[in-house]
């Protein structure tokens, strides 16, 4: 397109960005400004490949504004490209619209939501691996970035790893705008800085000023063309540019233009051909259909009583059910010798991406793998999620489809001692809206509900334990989500007990103790940690005086609280055992009996609670 058009369009985007926001009477209009060019430029300038009427062909290039408080200029593109009408755009943060204040699922050209600065890069960088080693599509995949949010370390993480997959078709546009919310970024306008950086990471860095169209379209034009490497357009830009008492002007971050202001920038832009619309190339070729795969699982073949880490079954699991799921995806955060991962790794080499020691990353890789169809396992030591936290929350507003395994759980680790041990993240993975929490046992209901977890649209999160535990259920046992397992239940229980993973054998042995005193308690399994099975859990409130919820993870967000809730109607008391102390290094063993979740304690509480 000739540079006349696009300057015409950038005039045009521009008015988009004041009129939206000011009638919305908030935003980020001088955000938005600043990358007016640059975005402008990659629609309609011939660089980006998109079939408006077809959002879902897989051929498609990807654009992600991790920037996300950009939205009038995101939205604003689209209305050019005449995808949306004006009328929409207007509604701009309006309670019911498509339109929110930064990008979410309910816009439907939006591929992945952002706002939290930092985690665009990593979706895009997973978006990039579907194009490059998964399905060879050979689509691109460009990310806005702003500068501020190059603070982050999770955009240095996903640097490292584009680098290291060489994913030459990731293209990432860095706004260096100079200006952050309150104050100038670390490195303001020094895009030398940024230069040396990237390229010190392996990328190839091209710096422009990018608020000039023949900059900016010889910037692509290159970009497009390298091989081996990603690549980072560094553009310096003034945030406000266009309008001169907003241009590169503080204290104007996230304020949208009064009626005054708003008629005196539109006059600084002066006509508008407010018909004109943007062409957007459509993608390369058509799509082709994926055939359907039909392919009988092969049967969990473990014995009663077979002593195996529900860890060593998941990572059994994982291969048993790729036949069947061809897109399945495994990573694994340079654990997979612990969590097992590596077995998948060994067998389907192709579906497994090492994401080393950058949780944050995995996270946001499997964000991009899921919003293209893929099935996301990934899996790092239980304590080591709750510093992706951030990217885990914001996967549950993508209707993302991602498997959580984290291993390693509790005190029950031993030696390793209280850093290895992940005490918080039943509580973590329970606050997510519509999340499943699953936790097994045994060997074969760690791989039937790792079969469950594939099978679940949304985010699983399943926990899994170090130690070495007895097989406790046949092999054709089924586990639903949502269910649980009665294990020991006569007519004469005066206490339940819930136990769940390592506790439930601490469970079963208190039973025996118990038995032998004459005194009869109920055993449940409860797998499912949300959701969870309340008819069970009701029922066993109803018969028996009181119950007793064992746990291996902190109180806060546990499984007791969880099961309290569920019974608060019912009159009959919880009793709650969990880790209350700080933990130390120690035998397992050692340190169940510590923190009062062994069969011992058991035994004593029940029997404090009988009297």
């Amino acid at each position: 397109m000739k540079i006349d058009k696009l300057s015409k369009l950038a005039k045009l985007l521009r008015y988009y960005i004041l009129v939206s926001s000011s009638r919305a009477g908030s935003g980020h209009p001088t955000s938005s400004l600043s990358a007016v060019e640059l975005m402008g430029t990659l629609l309609f300038g011939g660089f980006f490949r998109f079939d408006l009427k077809n959002k879902n062909n897989p051929l498609n290039d990807r654009l992600i504004f991790s920037k996300g408080h950009a939205s009038p200029l995101y939205y604003s593109l689209f209305t050019a490209a005449g995808a949306i009408t004006k009328a929409e755009l207007m509604t701009l943060r309006k309670f019911g619209s498509r339109l929110e204040g930064h990008p979410t699922m309910e816009f439907p050209y939006t591929e992945v939501p952002t706002g939290s600065l930092g985690q665009g890069l990593s979706a895009g960088l997973g978006m990039a691996l579907v194009s490059k080693y998964l399905d060879k599509s050979n689509f691109r995949t460009f990310v806005l970035l702003g500068d501020s949010e190059m603070a982050e370390g999770s955009v240095w993480e996903a640097i490292q790893i584009a680098a290291f997959y060489k994913l030459d078709n990731l293209v990432a546009i860095l706004d260096v705008n100079r200006l952050g919310q309150s104050r100038e970024t670390m490195l303001g306008h020094d895009v030398s800085s940024y230069k040396k950086k990237l390229e010190a990471f392996d990328w190839e860095a091209i710096v422009i000023d990018g608020n000039d169209l023949k900059q900016v379209t010889a910037a692509f034009e290159k970009a497009l063309k390298v091989k081996g490497k990603p690549v980072m357009i560094i553009a310096k830009t003034f945030k406000g540019s266009g309008i001169s008492f907003l241009e590169n002007k503080e204290n104007w971050h996230g304020k949208a233009l009064g009626e005054k202001d708003l008629s005196l920038a539109l006059g600084e832009l002066g006509p508008i051909n407010k018909k004109l619309r943007g062409k957007i190339n459509l993608p390369r070729k058509a799509a082709l259909k994926k055939q359907p795969v039909t392919y009988n699982l092969k049967p969990v073949t473990y014995s009663l009583g077979e002593t195996i880490a529900t860890r060593k079954a998941y990572g059994n699991a994982l291969i048993r059910l790729f036949p069947k799921y061809p897109d399945m995806v495994v990573l694994d955060g340079e654990t997979s010798n612990s969590t097992y991962s590596e077995f998948f790794a060994k067998a389907y080499p192709e579906h497994f991406f090492e994401m080393f020691i950058a949780e944050q990353n995995m996270t946001g890789v499997a964000l991009g793998l899921a919003r293209l169809g893929k099935i996301p396992f990934i899996s790092t030591f239980a304590a080591f999620f709750t510093r992706a936290y951030d990217q885990i929350r914001m996967a549950q507003y993508a209707d993302t489809n991602i498997k959580f395994c984290g291993s390693h759980a509790g005190v029950s680790i031993g030696e390793d001692g209280s850093s290895q041990m992940g005490l918080e993240d039943i509580g973590m993975f329970r606050s997510l809206l519509g999340s499943v929490v699953l936790y097994p046992a045994d060997a074969v209901s760690c791989e039937k509900l790792t079969e469950e977890a594939i099978k679940h649209k949304g985010v699983v999160y399943l926990r899994t334990t170090r130690k070495e535990t007895p097989t406790l259920y046949k092999a054709n046992e089924k586990f639903p989500i949502g269910g649980s397992k009665v294990v020991r239940k006569s007519k004469s229980d005066q206490v339940t007990v819930v136990g769940a993973g390592i506790t439930l054998h601490e469970a079963l042995k208190a039973y025996d103790l118990l038995k032998a005193k004459g005194i009869s308690i109920r055993v449940i399994d409860l797998y499912s940690v949300a959701p969870l099975d309340l008819k069970t859990l009701k029922q066993a409130a109803k018969e028996t005086m009181a119950v007793i919820t064992v746990e291996d993870h902190h109180a806060a967000g546990g499984i007791g609280e969880a099961v309290a809730a569920a019974l608060s109607g019912t009159g009959k008391p919880v009793h709650i055992m969990a880790v209350t102390k700080m933990p130390h290094s120690g035998k397992p063993d050692e340190l169940l009996e510590y923190e009062g979740i062994s069969a011992s304690a058991i035994y004593s509480k029940v029997k404090k609670v009988i009297v």
